[in-house]
């Protein structure tokens, strides 16, 4: 295609030297149907000359080079040193009036963990700017992170503002009743699997009568640098979704755990268990260590294979004198 469009450029260029291939090429996106409807009506036009045609058929070759060259520009995967933006995956009707608007974010990085304080830089657009949002960010897009209650009352075309600025970059999320995006329990579990740290199975119809699971388990910590740390979590579930007949894949309850606040390096072992449960309450321990001192939100998911239900124990890191 390369060659073919390059031959054909040259000849146009020969035939015409006025001819300019970038007035024909980089012209509005949204130009593109019009550009493309003259193109073809040319051919069932009497009236069209051999140039023309020549010239048309540069112009889509051109722009096809283009499209592909910004294509693969956006392919492009960075380690480290992207920005973070919040992300609106939607909001639901509660079933006292109250809504919920729920968000996400999108870490550019493909390995690089970003940390972003709750403060100016990492804000809602309320009286309390802390709204429960993370402050630590793992790589790539990260769906269903938390929700936000307003009340019955909220109207319907108010903005609820999250900001994040971080790496000369300032992103907002905007979340409002918007009808088209409203979600329900259909919505949430289809769209999970994207988000491997959901644990979703994404086996099955949705199981619309199924309930996220809950969980109890270790109150706050308050501990010294180096000291050891272990935490215990019990979720229990409500049996559904039913298991199905799908070969070599684990269903039930499975736990994990990540860091939701705290800038400084933590380490769970395990993080994960490496198998899912049926039929009865599962219990998990995981020894912590931490790099830093500092305060820390640590949150324990537990995921039927549907939906997910969190955890947060808050740590209390204080240096070792």
């Amino acid at each position: 295609m390369y060659f073919l469009c390059k031959a054909g450029l040259l000849a146009a260029i020969n035939s015409d030297p006025g001819f300019t291939p970038w007035a024909n090429v980089l012209t509005p996106l949204p130009r593109l149907d019009w550009q493309m409807g003259q193109f073809v009506h040319s051919f069932y036009d009497r009236r069209y000359t051999k140039k023309s045609v020549l010239i048309g058929i540069v112009s889509f070759c051109f722009f096809i080079l283009l499209v592909s060259s910004l294509f693969g520009q956006y392919q492009i995967k960075y380690a480290r040193g992207q920005d973070v933006s919040p992300t609106f995956d939607g909001w639901k009707m509660n079933p006292d009036g109250t809504y919920t608007f729920y968000f996400g974010y999108y870490n550019r990085n493909s390995e690089e963990e970003v940390d972003i304080p709750i403060g100016p830089d990492n804000k809602f657009d309320t009286d309390n700017i802390d709204q429960g949002q993370p402050t630590h960010f793992y790589p790539s897009p990260r769906w269903w992170v938390f929700g936000v209650v307003v009340p019955k009352d909220w109207p319907k075309d108010k903005r609820l503002v999250w900001t994040l600025t971080n790496r000369g970059h300032t992103n907002q999320a905007k979340a409002w009743l918007e009808p088209e995006w409203e979600v329900d329990q259909g919505i949430i579990s289809k769209n999970s699997p994207r988000d491997a740290m959901l644990m979703t199975t994404g086996l099955g119809d949705v199981d619309f009568d199924n309930v996220a699971p809950t969980m109890t388990g270790s109150p706050a910590q308050t501990i010294k640098l180096g000291d050891p740390l272990t935490l215990t979590v019990t979720a229990t579930d409500d049996g559904r979704p039913k298991p199905i007949t799908a070969p070599g894949r684990q269903q039930g309850v499975r736990i994990r755990w990540i860091v939701y606040r705290g800038s400084g390096r933590v380490r769970f072992e395990p993080d994960i268990m490496s198998e899912r449960s049926y039929g009865k309450p599962v219990t998990m321990q995981t020894k912590v260590t931490f790099g830093a001192p500092g305060n820390y939100r640590l949150r324990a998911l537990a995921s039927d294979g549907q939906l997910a239900g969190p955890f947060d124990v808050d740590v209390t890191v204080n240096p070792r004198n």
